[in-house]
This record gives C-alpha cells, sequence and structure tokens, in this order.
C-alpha cells in the first residue's frame, strides 16, 4: 500500500466512524425522526355544497378562496358519493375514513340499531358527560363509527404525537372526522352560545377555548343583521328574492332579505345564527383560534385540523339552490374561505401545510322551482309510505307491530316477529313492494336482502350494497324518482342517489399538491387514501379507495 492510499483509506475510515456515530446520536434522540411531511393538514367540509356551485359564482369569487384551490390547486371534478344514504353523518365519517357506512357504521344522521332496540344518534354517547356547560349536548363520541380515521392513522403512525382537533357548529361534523385518537373535538351550542367538548376528550375546556367563549362572538353577531353583500341586482345566478317555496328564518314571517335575527323563545337563543353567515365566521374564528392554543403545525411532526362549516347546509335547507340566501352565503364563504388560507401562510408558514375540500352530500332542487321550468319534481308527505305498509301488513297478517319504522327511506322489519310466526322475507318483500311501487313517485323498491335480483343500473346497485349493515340499516329501500323527496312542504333536502346529492368538490391545495385537474370519476372514498399517501401513512382500517395519483407532486 502506497502512502497516498494510506493516507485515503485512513480518512475514509474515519469519515465512516463519523457517520456510525450521527446515526447513533440520531437513533437515540428524544426527537424522533418522521419522513418529510407537512406541518399541518387541513381538512375542510362544506356541509351541502353541490359541485355546480364553483361554477355557478365562480365570477364573482375572490383570487384567494375557492379560485385559488381550483386555479392553484388540483380539481377532481367528476367526484362522486358512492353509496346512497347521502347525509351530513355519513358524509363526514366516509371522507375521513375512506369507507362506507356498510363497514363503518355510520348509516345515517340517525338510524335504528337492532343490538340496541331503539333510534340511535350517529354521536350520541350516554357515557360520557358535556364539558363546557351545563347541558346535555355534549354527551357526544366518535364509539359508534367502527373504523379509524385519517387522524387516527395519523396518530397511530407518530405514536401518539401528532395533535388532531375536530371544529365545527354541528357535532357530527366535528366530531366523526377528528376519529377515536383525537385530541378533541368541539362543537356549537345553540343554548349558550357556547363551543363545548365531551369527558370522551378531555375533563375540562383549554384555556385558549375558555378565552375564546369569554369573547362572546354570538352575542355580537345577534345584534347585526343579514344583508345582502352586494346590490341586489348583481344576483344573477339566482331567482328573485320573494319566492313562495322557500321557508322562514326562526322568528321571521317572510324569506326575504334583509333578515333580522328574532329572539326565539326557548332554550336555543343561538340556533338562529346557524342559518346564516355568521355561523361560518363563528367557526373560522374557533379553527383560528385552535390553530394557536394548540400549536398546530409548530414543529417537525405532523398535525391536523377537521374543520366544517355547517352554514351552508341549514341556509341550503330553508332556501334552496337557487336562492338569493345561498347564493350571498356562497360569496361570503369564500370570503371566509380567503382567510382560513392567507392566516394558514402566515402561523404555519406557506409551503408547509396541505388542504384539501369537499362536502358531505349536496341538495336537490325545490320541486317548486323545478316546476318553473317543466321538470318533474314533486314531495311526497312523509307518512304516505310507512301508513301504507303498516295497513298492508295487518291486513295480510293481522294484528302486531311488523314494522319497526321507516327512516332514511328505508323500512325496518320486526324480523323477531317474522321469525316467530315463520313468515319469509321475501314473502314480505312482495306485499311491500305491490303496496309501495303503485304509489305516485316511486320508481322502485329494493330488498336490501338479495341486491343481485334487483335490475339497476350498477352504480346504483353499488350504492346501495355500499349502505347496508345489516345491524344498523333497513330491509327494503324506497327509491323516489329524480326530483322527488318526502317531508318538506317549503325548502329542500337530500338523501338519494342522484348526481345532484353525489356530486361534490374535491379540491387539494399546497404541500406535495401538483396543480391540474381530472374528469376521471372519482368517489369520496378516494380522499382518505389520497391524503394518507401524500403521507406516507397507512390508510384508515375500513378504506375502500384508491389514491388520485394524479394530484400528487
Amino acid at each position: 500500500m502506497t502512502r497516498l492510499t494510506a493516507a485515503l483509506f485512513a480518512f475514509l475510515l474515519s469519515a465512516f466512524s463519523v457517520i456510525a456515530q450521527v446515526k447513533r446520536t440520531t437513533s437515540t434522540s428524544t426527537t424522533p425522526y418522521f419522513p418529510d411531511r407537512p406541518k399541518l393538514v387541513v381538512g375542510i367540509v362544506v356541509d351541502q355544497m353541490r359541485y355546480d356551485y364553483l361554477y355557478r359564482y365562480y365570477d364573482k369569487f375572490g383570487e384567494n378562496g375557492f379560485k385559488l384551490l381550483i386555479t392553484q390547486g388540483f380539481n377532481a371534478r367528476n367526484n362522486h358519493y358512492h353509496y346512497a344514504a347521502t347525509y351530513t353523518g355519513p358524509g363526514h365519517a366516509a371522507i375521513y375514513t375512506g369507507s362506507a357506512p356498510a363497514l363503518n357504521g355510520i348509516v345515517g344522521n340517525d338510524f335504528y340499531d337492532r343490538k340496541l332496540g331503539r333510534i340511535l344518534y350517529c354521536t350520541e354517547d350516554t357515557t360520557v358527560r358535556t364539558v363546557g356547560n351545563n347541558g346535555g349536548a355534549g354527551q357526544m363520541s366518535p364509539r359508534n363509527m367502527m373504523v379509524t380515521t385519517i387522524g387516527d392513522q395519523l396518530k397511530l403512525a407518530t405514536d401518539g404525537r401528532a395533535k388532531v382537533v375536530g371544529v365545527a357548529l354541528k357535532d357530527r361534523g366535528s366530531i366523526l372526522p377528528a376519529g377515536h385518537a383525537a385530541d378533541a373535538a368541539y362543537w356549537f351550542d345553540s343554548k349558550d352560545g357556547n363551543w363545548i367538548t365531551s369527558s370522551f376528550y378531555r375533563n375540562e375546556l383549554p384555556a385558549w377555548m375558555k378565552a375564546f367563549n369569554a369573547r362572546r362572538l354570538p352575542d355580537e353577531f345577534m345584534q347585526r343583521k343579514w344583508d345582502l353583500l352586494l346590490p341586489a341586482d348583481k344576483y344573477t345566478e339566482s331567482t328573485t328574492d320573494d319566492q313562495p317555496f322557500e321557508a322562514n328564518l326562526p322568528g321571521e314571517t317572510k324569506s326575504t332579505f334583509p333578515h333580522e335575527f328574532i329572539t326565539v323563545s326557548g332554550q336555543n337563543r343561538y340556533e338562529v345564527l346557524r342559518a346564516t353567515p355568521y355561523g361560518d365566521q363563528l367557526t373560522l374564528q374557533c379553527a383560528l383560534a385552535a390553530i394557536d392554543g394548540e400549536q398546530l403545525g409548530k414543529d417537525n411532526i405532523t398535525d391536523l385540523l377537521a374543520v366544517s362549516f355547517s352554514s351552508p347546509d341549514y341556509v341550503g335547507h330553508a332556501f334552496g339552490t337557487h336562492s338569493v340566501e345561498v347564493e350571498d352565503e356562497y360569496l361570503r364563504l369564500d370570503l371566509q374561505l380567503a382567510e382560513l388560507l392567507t392566516e394558514l401562510d402566515k402561523r404555519v408558514g406557506k409551503g408547509n401545510w396541505l388542504a384539501f375540500l369537499s362536502a358531505d352530500h349536496g341538495a336537490a332542487d325545490i320541486p317548486g322551482f323545478s316546476q318553473t321550468y317543466r321538470i318533474p319534481a314533486a314531495v311526497k308527505s312523509f307518512g304516505e309510505v310507512g301508513e301504507s305498509v303498516k295497513a298492508a301488513l295487518t291486513k295480510a297478517y293481522g294484528p302486531g307491530q311488523w314494522m319497526i319504522g321507516y327512516y332514511n327511506q328505508q323500512i325496518y322489519m320486526n324480523t323477531a316477529l317474522l321469525a316467530e310466526k315463520k313468515i319469509p322475507m321475501a314473502e314480505v318483500y312482495a306485499l311491500v313492494r305491490a303496496t309501495i311501487l303503485p304509489q305516485r313517485g316511486v320508481i322502485n323498491v329494493v330488498n336490501l336482502h338479495d341486491l343481485s335480483a334487483t335490475a339497476l343500473p350498477d352504480n346504483q346497485l353499488t350504492m346501495l350494497k355500499n349502505v347496508y349493515q345489516p345491524n344498523r340499516s333497513g330491509d327494503f329501500y324506497v327509491m323516489l324518482q329524480a326530483g322527488w323527496f318526502e317531508g318538506r312542504s317549503k325548502g329542500t333536502t337530500h338523501g338519494t342517489t342522484y348526481a345532484y346529492d353525489t356530486h361534490v368538490p374535491f379540491l387539494l391545495y399546497g404541500w406535495g399538491i401538483k396543480p391540474g385537474q381530472t374528469f376521471h370519476r372519482t368517489a369520496i372514498a378516494d380522499i382518505a387514501p389520497t391524503i394518507c399517501a401524500l403521507l406516507g401513512i397507512l390508510e384508515p382500517s375500513g378504506c375502500i379507495g384508491n389514491p388520485v395519483g394524479e394530484a400528487i407532486e
């Protein structure tokens, strides 16, 4: 070995020794190493946002809200729900679990639980207590959800070091996205105007939330009124303001601007704020307070903030999809979204955070509105199906509680009584179908126990398969004609398998996102695996979706 070669060998030996020492130091450090990830993931759900709103109001949006996500992020333009129960609870659960009601158990906002033998609210939990006041609105938790969420997987991937927080006016809009392992979920109590949580998460509100409640923003908003953001003649994407098929806000006698906030007697003094853009302002300010209070996105461990804007749902239900109120709500929500995105840049750092936006369901046009365009649509009385089925069963089999109830367009039969009397389900289905099918607005009656025998388009069958959970679903699904719904003489609703309820936005923006768009059909179940793929973590336990690879940088 020459002198030069010996010197080079000694140098390399020394270098390897230093590298080994660095590795040993790193492996025993108290700060664990995590792969390259954003500091914060922000999930945004807009309650009752149809896909077409993105473009109907596009020209009136500012540059830093919805437009920013569309033009500088990734837009999955053909994104649909993959199951039949397009309601708030199932929607929030599906977005964050990548699953379906058949697996995650959230088959409706309320549903009949056969094991309990009663109606169960999706986040109901009588074993916990309210934290934040003395009422009962905090007896909630995610225990009825049977699988994990994005937040749960992030907790598992970081040995619990990641922080996960949910914020929404609605309890189910906060709790289900946050998941089982969350640090907290916070929601609004209309009784006293406070944001509360549950002892499932903690035994006392943190100091920052106490300080936020002490600001009494609801009282400030109750002193105002809801007037138009723009001159009335600028609302060209909507009908005129005075329509007979629109509902009124609590305490009001008219459905036109300006909307005065009239205090309604009873315990829910602040309920009216939910159905106005002030509900979005409350949600935004609470979310910003949570970022600071929980120090989200302040270290090298990815945190998750799940924010749901609930007010569009209240406004949409009351006034409908083509109302001036809905247009004004979305123009104002665009301002709140712009503020949120701007504040994320300031508080977490531009390029350090990842956001996605979707909706828990869409909405039908009000039948009264559709009829002005000669489009088939109507309202069916809520008791029309259930009462006719009860009468037919009694006539066929004699007195008895043959049917337990009719919820979420599903008929729940008393399976124990049918078994006792040895009456086959197929026989009952034939009777029920013959009873309901001739009714106005009914297009099909489906036996959820035998979907393979049903003649329906494949995507409709898939939606029904994905909603069927034996212990929580009904036996027969009543499919109404497009444009029809039950139980509302004014305003609108959702919950069907039709495109107006299933087609919702899916926007991605920020860290790791490649700007662009796709028209390939994507599903709500694809959201969670896309986020988990970006983070390099395992997808939720009940996930049935696939990552949208085109969106990933």
